[in-house]
């Protein structure tokens, strides 16, 4: 499956239109790390939203008629452009649900207001009419030992065994998806500023495709969502400007493969 390196709106479109069941996107959120050129490459915030309508419109092109579209961004002092971005995507798309990433630890404390602890994804689909995939089984949150016997011990179900087989199988997740963040120490982390968990894009493409669907990320930075798709079975293109990111996703993926062959022997 492949990475592809160079510039998104020069590569998006050479792929084939209505090919992706998902898209998976987690883009530069625009003067948030401020250290990074590819996070500051816009003169101005109007830059910035018509760059993200031409990727997005491309992309659109790539999404079948009955996949979603996620993206990543993020609300702060600096980062009030996402709320305009949202606005602009909802014109241009159908608003599908707005996620929450609770990071379950705050960052970057702010002296006179709270510490933020989450980010959103916004989830677009291609119209008011379209009728996306969605597979809520794929994301059940386990219920823990203890809780499920004092489900069982209410007296109001009769069928304990019927009781018993729903509890197993786990409650729905709601669209606020608590997922610790990366930190320093973490074994996971691969080397780039914003990678995400793997936990976390595992609930987005688990929900939003079946096996043998293909997932387009069209910022891959570290290969996180490439590594997702590998662990579920489904097929993955990636898009990556930065060599050196690349390389991250490359070894990850190299090391992915080589965890499944040694698999395969046993």
């Amino acid at each position: 499956m492949p990475l592809l390196s160079g510039d998104v709106l020069e590569l998006l479109p050479t792929l084939e239109a209505e090919s992706f069941q998902a898209v998976i996107a987690d883009p530069p959120y625009f003067q948030v790390l401020l250290e990074h050129e590819w996070d500051t490459a816009w003169a101005s915030a109007d830059d910035y939203l018509d760059w993200t309508l031409r990727w997005v419109r491309a992309c659109r092109r790539t999404l079948r008629r009955d996949g979603l579209m996620f993206i990543f961004g993020q609300l702060g002092k600096r980062e009030h452009v996402w709320l305009h971005m949202c606005s602009m995507l909802a014109k241009e798309m159908q608003f599908h649900d707005m996620l929450i990433w609770d990071r379950a630890v705050g960052y970057n404390e702010r002296r006179d207001s709270f510490t933020p602890q989450y980010e959103m994804i916004l989830v677009l689909r291609q119209s008011a009419d379209a009728k996306p995939y969605f597979d809520k089984d794929a994301v059940r949150i386990p219920y823990d030992e203890a809780t499920i016997q004092t489900y069982l011990r209410d007296s109001r179900y009769k069928d304990r065994t019927a009781r018993e087989a729903h509890l197993r199988k786990g409650k729905y997740a709601t669209n606020i998806l608590r997922v610790p963040s990366l930190k320093g120490s973490s074994s996971e982390k691969a080397g780039h500023p914003s990678q995400k968990p793997v936990a976390l894009i595992k609930h987005l493409v688990a929900c939003s495709t079946r096996p043998g669907d293909a997932v387009l990320d069209p910022f891959l930075g570290s290969g996180t969502t490439a590594v997702c798709c590998e662990l579920l079975d489904r097929k993955w293109t990636g898009i990556e400007k930065n060599p050196a990111y690349a390389e991250i996703a490359r070894k990850r993926l190299e090391d992915i493969a080589r965890e499944k062959a040694e698999t395969l022997k046993f």
